[in-house]
């Protein structure tokens, strides 16, 4: 059998909506005008990207639950068969969601479960994770090819759980009847499978770029362009997920095609600048995936030089 050809991205960032339910420390307000994607960009939206990625994350800011129109977004991603990445905070979860995200074009559904002690610190959780664990007990039953994450984005370091997530991990141990080694090294590994395809993620708190922080530096790799971009709520196309701003637009898809964009002299000269480990934009200068990135080449190099070479 012929396996299909891969597409060119591997996930298209495309934000619904730019209007959250919270504000997490760790994610800075959005400076844009608020808004939700309109139907029909979202549609002209699809199609063009349809021939062009493996799947689309409705997140680039916001959280998608808010969206009034998501179970129509869902349908047209249905028909032009594009799988779909969702990313959430899971406070706004309600039984009518249930049924949505089961939908067979979802590929991957990730609840941010960091997002709800850094909001409510003094609030029971109970509620919210009991609706979150609902809904995955039923995808494990009726979605078994569905990926699922619980993360927990907010360790202080990269050896071991936060003290603020042991009740979280507590009870979605006694849920699942599973047992969590909190002395994971998100170095080297960063997931906990719990049952089938349900995973429980670990990361540390990231900085998001901005245009008013330092400079780390000019030379680097960034897998902007290359296996993702982002689309704004607007329809400004933007080169990486973490442009929450849109500092670096690269064209609107309600004034030009995509491809048209993607092929302009901007996005080829950031995205070869890229591939020659060269940062030409002032906010890939100042991003904090410069030094993930060069930590992971550092690494790489060092276990491929021979013993004792110089």
């Amino acid at each position: 059998m012929t396996k299909p050809p891969t597409k060119r991205f591997s996930k298209v960032n495309i934000e619904i909506s730019n209007i959250c339910n919270l504000q997490c420390s760790f994610c800075p307000e959005v400076i844009r005008t608020k808004k939700l994607m309109p139907l029909d960009l979202f549609h002209k939206i699809i199609r063009q990207v349809a021939p062009l990625t493996e799947q689309v994350c409705f997140h680039l800011m916001g959280d998608p639950l808010v969206h009034p129109k998501l179970s129509e977004m869902i349908e047209i991603c249905n028909e032009h068969d594009v799988k779909i990445f969702f990313v959430t905070n899971g406070v706004l979860l309600r039984e009518k969601h249930t049924e949505l995200l089961l939908n067979p074009a979802f590929r991957q559904v990730n609840f941010s479960l960091h997002s709800f002690p850094d909001n409510f610190p003094d609030r029971d959780p109970s509620d919210y994770l009991q609706r979150i664990f609902n809904y995955a007990d039923k995808a494990l039953v009726e979605r078994p090819d569905l990926y699922i994450n619980f993360r927990l984005w907010n360790l202080q370091d990269v050896r071991g759980a936060s003290s603020q997530n042991f009740d979280m991990l507590t009870r979605i141990q006694r849920h699942f009847d599973v047992h969590i080694d909190t002395t994971i090294d998100v170095r080297t590994k960063k997931s906990i499978r719990l049952k089938n395809r349900l995973y429980l993620h670990f990361d540390t708190e990231f900085i998001w770029p901005s245009m008013d922080s330092p400079v780390l530096g000019t030379h680097g790799r960034c897998h902007g362009l290359s296996s993702h971009f982002g689309i704004l709520v607007d329809g400004q196309v933007v080169p990486c997920c973490l442009d929450k701003e849109g500092r670096i637009p690269l064209g609107s898809i309600e004034n030009e095609s995509l491809l048209d964009i993607l092929a302009s002299a901007k996005s080829q000269a950031i995205l070869n600048g890229f591939k020659n480990r060269k940062l030409i934009e002032g906010l890939c200068q100042r991003c904090q995936y410069i030094e993930r990135f060069n930590t992971r080449q550092k690494r790489a190099e060092t276990a491929a030089t021979p013993p004792h070479s110089v």
